[in-house]
């Protein structure tokens, strides 16, 4: 079978049917996968296998003891995948330099479901994680978090989308970092939520220590329940943000009152660095809508377009400065 070859790789990674494929590092490439249809010569799922494409092992918990930290494994998981976690211990991302790529596409995606209990998170505690192209599902009512960051250090979440079960099953919020710990580098990128479950949804990211470098661009976040002057994007509160980069998301929510919250980002903070830029906000506030809070003066604002009139394009909120001296 004639296969290309391009010698001196690829700088910048590559794309391949829409699907980031970064140029790999020098780790080693595990494979999971409890998919039952199996072409011949492969396995079925099982963590007794070795790991490789055609005899995967049979979860993604296995599959990171297997990595070394800072080896810069990658871990593959085929279509059709499917798991439950059901704890806040059952997933744990706690093997630093590892990249975790989901394959396939709609639902054939690998698919991790939340069962069990509220608590239930995965929880991250090593640097440089990055997960990828994975489809993961609120199925229990009032889901604190997604990911749970502790002290780890550029995190990345990128092209992965989420969803609530029903009205009362799913996630109050998709990224919480925890108090005093170093989650600098915070990337959301690329991800789209829906947001169903009627049990005072929240901001996908909420931010709970001062960070640096937090990226959150190009996201989709759908919130079909009101949650009055909570922001649907993110809030960090009263800590300091530094060179923040909040760019091109789209969000869309029925909130009829942001006087207090915002529908973009809360903080009290007012120092710190930073830009919100080119982000399109849809909801239903039309006497007194605010995207930032008035305190985020530290935050430097572009062309962000709000509409909340049924019919009409978006306007530029807040309104363009008048800086002549």
């Amino acid at each position: 079978m004639p296969v290309s070859n391009y010698p001196n790789g690829f700088a910048d990674g590559l794309v391949i049917r829409n699907f980031p494929n970064p140029q790999p590092e020098a780790g080693k490439v595990f494979w999971v996968s409890n998919a039952t249809t199996l072409l011949t010569g492969q396995r079925g799922g099982s963590n007794g296998n070795k790991g490789t494409f055609d005899s995967p092992f049979s979860t993604l918990a296995y599959a990171i003891t297997q990595c070394v930290a800072g080896r810069g494994d990658y871990i593959y998981i085929k279509p059709g995948h499917a798991e439950s976690v059901t704890s806040a211990t059952a997933l744990p991302f706690n093997v630093a330099g590892i990249t975790i790529i989901g394959l396939g596409s709609g639902s054939k995606r690998p698919t991790f479901t939340f069962t069990t209990a509220n608590t239930a998170t995965i929880p991250v505690s090593a640097d440089n994680i990055t997960v990828r192209g994975i489809l993961f599902v609120g199925n229990f009512l009032s889901i604190a978090s997604c990911f749970t960051v502790a002290a780890a250090a550029d995190f990345w979440i990128d092209g992965c989308e989420f969803r609530d079960t029903s009205a009362t099953l799913g996630f109050l919020s998709i990224v919480t970092t925890t108090v005093s710990v170093n989650s600098d580098g915070l990337t959301y990128t690329n991800n789209r939520r829906k947001s169903d479950a009627t049990t005072s949804p929240g901001p996908d990211i909420v931010v709970a220590n001062t960070m640096s470098r937090l990226t959150v661009n190009y996201n989709k976040s759908i919130h079909t329940v009101a949650s009055n002057n909570v922001a649907a994007l993110l809030e960090h509160g009263a800590l300091v943000m530094t060179d923040a980069e909040i760019v091109g998301n789209f969000v869309y929510s029925v909130n009829t009152d942001t006087a207090t919250g915002a529908i973009l980002v809360k903080t009290t903070a007012t120092t710190g660095s930073g830009f919100i830029a080119h982000n399109r906000i849809r909801a239903l506030d039309v006497a007194l809508a605010i995207v930032v809070t008035a305190t985020a003066v530290q935050y430097g604002l572009f062309d962000n377009l709000y509409s909340g009139d049924v019919g009409t394009s978006g306007v530029l909120l807040p309104a363009a400065g008048n800086d002549a001296a």
